[in-house]
């Protein structure tokens, strides 16, 4: 509990952003010792200046999250440290992944498949049937379905996930303990235990218009893919699909009258080559590769199986980047250059990895 509290803590401190939280955290080892290493040693660490120095020795942010883990734990309610095993680590790999994160649920947030089904607030009878028909298909393959609790296809995603048995997570630009809209407090609800509710916001913050772009950054970080279902010219919805795309993760959109309205965001994504026509849930499948015969599958389990941590944080960045440069796998995967090599080179000698020209690897 004592580190849980260091670790909120450092959230706290005025001028620290996740970019700093993570420098002071790869000199000092973990969050308590930032707090115990002296004034002079951290004026050293790059980026760290005076002011920082003393923000990070006020009393108070240690109070107030002393305070936080407290209520957290009354409302049964997860900090997760982006050191946390249980942090999603599809979201881990984007460069402005929130350090700690408001979970309350029973779904796990590193499921072998993920998506977020995101639209229009205006969602017409075509959007939400779209959106139950494409659950319904692929229902069996389990996904969990992440989406942000909004009016329109985002309840209609958790709704329809909920009744066909899927795990689905609303993420939220407000705290966990506040259910907006409160018309979908109902379904909330059901979500806590068929799913959850997850926010980089502590207790008691409202949803503030600066917010929804932050919070779906989230949704399009910790999925394989965002796929709209209907979308005008602008929005919340074609918000998320642009993050998506700029963090390499697959975008799908639902093609659409060229008369409609609530299709134009979807129609110019696949104009402009930033998302794939989805025509039927086989589109989805074959882009993400579900439909991996049961030995290929059991085959990576096994491997999966045999894995150390640092191999297993390597793996997870090489799924999702082909060819990646070893610097940016050493930042993806928060491993210093000294240890991302010899993990490589054992990793070489299991058949797991290969070399590309230009210091650039990929899977097998």
């Amino acid at each position: 509990m004592q580190e849980k509290i260091y670790q909120v803590a450092v959230g706290l401190i005025p001028g620290v952003g996740a970019a700093t939280t993570k420098t002071l955290i790869s000199y000092c080892g973990c969050a308590e010792q930032i707090f115990k290493t002296p004034k002079g040693k951290l004026k050293n660490i790059p980026g760290i200046g005076a002011v920082t120095v003393d923000n990070i020795y006020s009393a108070s942010v240690l109070h107030e999250a002393e305070s936080i883990v407290e209520r957290a734990q009354k409302l049964d309610t997860q900090l997760l440290f982006y050191t946390d095993p249980d942090y999603p680590n599809r979201l881990k790999q984007i460069p402005d992944a929130p350090t700690l994160l408001y979970y309350k649920g029973s779904s796990a947030l590193n499921p072998p498949k993920s998506i977020a089904i995101v639209g229009t607030r205006k969602a017409t009878e075509y959007g939400r049937s779209v959106v139950r028909k494409l659950l319904e298909e692929i229902a069996s393959y389990k996904p969990l379905v992440v989406s942000g609790l909004a009016y329109g296809i985002d309840i209609q995603a958790h709704r329809d996930a909920l009744e066909l048995g899927l795990e689905t997570i609303g993420v939220m630009a407000n705290g966990t303990n506040i259910i907006y809209p409160s018309v979908h407090k109902n379904t909330a609800l059901k979500m806590l235990e068929q799913g959850g509710l997850l926010s980089e916001y502590t207790f008691d913050s409202i949803a503030e218009p600066m917010r929804f772009p932050a919070r779906n950054r989230i949704i399009a970080g910790m999925t394989d893919a965002t796929i709209v279902i209907e979308a005008t010219q602008s929005g919340g919805a074609l918000i998320t699909a642009e993050i998506a795309d700029s963090y390499d993760r697959e975008v799908l959109a639902v093609p659409g009258r060229i008369t409609d309205m609530a299709s134009e965001g979807c129609n110019n994504l696949i104009k402009q080559n930033k998302a794939h026509a989805l025509t039927s849930a086989a589109d989805l499948i074959e882009l993400l590769n579900w439909d991996i015969t049961p030995s290929q599958q059991a085959h990576k389990h096994i491997i999966l199986a045999d894995l150390e941590e640092d191999e297993l944080m390597i793996y997870a960045v090489l799924t999702d980047n082909e060819g990646i440069h070893i610097d940016e796998l050493s930042w993806k995967s928060q491993l210093s250059m000294q240890k991302i090599s010899s993990v490589l080179l054992e990793m070489e000698f299991k058949g797991i990895v290969k070399a590309l020209p230009g210091k650039k690897f990929s899977l097998r």
